[in-house]
């Protein structure tokens, strides 16, 4: 439940927020008020007035990434026990009658470096929508007949999961790619640590990650910044700091490098379509934020029609469908080749996979033109993303969690400012010539039939 979201880091002028503490003030676009609280919330105001609504969010940095074996999955059920009791509402029956009074649309989403809470609600009814939100982000009750429900119900997400040929693909090529760490990038978790979950380790996980100095507080809608500042600072002003970086505390451990190629071959009786995935460990926003803009940008030529990989493969009937992408990161994002081959042509695909992959760092594998159209791509569908005022926050919180407030903003001029050199970069730093773990999945029937085992191997 990712987002693709990316960009360059630059840092402008400095403000005082409280008495002694000095904090970098960031650029936001046109509309978009910052401020940060004693407390070390920062709190984002947008005033959008299309509709006659507005949307709160919370945002925290916890997720896959702060899990090790024994948490794995348990910032998706904390996620999951947010909208149940509370001391305001200390039943599930009462918080949902009140989000039905507030007229409420609410969710969650828990990712690999973030976990999202929201209410879109009528605009009248702010005050009492931060007094919902504040309830349930600090006084949560971890009733255990609410655990007793909810626990069936994020493990059979994880079991929908598993009945889909694309996830066991997926999974195992993470397995690979991450090594003993992947528990830090799989929030979906693991069936025993979350059927065995208990109100004690929900609350290890608040008394970790969940405070102000942690988490953003995002306004958007027919609200006026002054006000929404006002009712910010009255409600959660008095939401005590932990006195500590989380992150800093609980520091997250280095990812392995990939060393060697490694190829799996995965056979199921429900993979009735092949897929193929081939992965790298891509750049990571702190340590390269550059490489992460023209990872997007290549990713969006290569999805071109015009793309010679897709003339490659799809047009030459070789694939039903081909994908490149890159999901940024604040420690490593991965880097994705995904594929539909034709059942009947497994072995001439995967040649021409090869054949495109080692002209990916060729100055004319792609035409100026077609890097003019990428971009106007990545322009129109920011332009579209900002339509919607209740999807805004969760584009901002994402790049808050991840990258920083400037990265959003920068974002649209960045991708346009791409050059052959930067694409240039990425490819050569992370993708050609890299190791990779490149898998598939089909039946046994079809792999024998095509002699898989013979072609789809690993080549170091």
């Amino acid at each position: 439940m990712t987002l693709k979201i990316t960009k360059l880091l630059t840092l402008t002028a400095a403000g005082l927020i409280g008495s002694l503490c000095a904090v970098a003030q960031p650029r936001l676009p046109e509309g978009y008020f910052w401020k940060k609280l004693p407390n070390g919330l920062e709190v984002v105001v947008i005033e959008n007035s299309k509709v006659p609504l507005t949307t709160i969010e919370i945002a925290v940095k916890n997720g896959a990434y702060t899990e090790g074996p024994e948490f794995s999955g348990l910032s998706h059920l904390f996620e999951h026990m947010f909208f149940k009791a509370n001391k305001d509402y200390p039943t599930q029956e009462k918080f949902l009658k009140r989000t039905q009074e507030l007229g409420a649309i609410w969710n969650g989403t828990t990712s690999v470096e973030r976990v999202n809470y929201y209410f879109t609600i009528g605009k009248d009814s702010l005050d009492a929508g931060l007094k919902l939100m504040n309830a349930s982000v600090r006084f949560p009750i971890y009733r255990e007949e609410d655990m007793k429900k909810e626990r069936p119900v994020v493990d059979g997400e994880f079991q929908r999961n598993e009945s889909s040929p694309g996830f066991q693909l997926y999974y195992a090529i993470n397995e690979k790619l991450w090594g003993d760490l992947i528990t830090r990038k799989m929030p979906i978790g693991i069936h025993e640590v979350i059927n065995s979950a208990t109100p004690e380790k929900m609350m290890v996980i608040k008394n970790k990650y969940y405070f102000p100095n942690n988490s953003l507080l995002i306004i958007c809608g027919d609200v006026k910044h002054e006000d929404g500042f006002k009712k910010a600072e009255a409600i959660f002003g008095d939401w005590q700091s932990s006195g500590f970086n989380p992150h800093e505390k609980y520091p997250i451990p280095a990812f392995k490098p990939v060393e060697k190629n490694v190829a799996v071959v995965k056979e199921m009786s429900i993979a009735r379509t092949p897929m193929m995935m081939f992965d790298w460990q891509g750049p990571a926003y702190m340590t390269d934020s550059a490489s992460t803009v023209a990872a997007d940008v290549f990713s969006t030529i290569l999805d071109l029609n015009s793309s010679k990989l897709q003339q490659a493969l799809v047009d030459k009937g070789l694939a039903s469908s081909v994908g490149f992408s890159y999901n940024t990161s604040h420690y490593i994002g991965p880097v994705s080749l995904f594929v539909m081959p034709n059942p009947t042509k497994l072995k001439e695909c995967y040649d021409e996979i090869q054949n495109q992959m080692s002209q990916w760092g060729k100055p004319d594998y792609y035409t100026d033109e077609q890097l003019a159209d990428a971009k106007a791509i990545l322009l129109r569908n920011h332009s579209r993303e900002m339509e919607k005022p209740s999807s805004i926050p969760s584009q901002l919180s994402y790049q808050w969690c991840s990258t920083s407030l400037d990265y959003y903003t920068d974002l649209t001029n960045n991708y346009q400012k791409v050059t052959r050199a930067d694409i240039a970069k990425f490819i050569n730093t992370y993708v050609v010539g890299k190791p990779m773990v490149s898998g598939i999945i089909l039946t046994p029937e079809a792999s024998k039939a095509a002699n898989v085992a013979s072609f789809f191997v690993a080549k170091n």
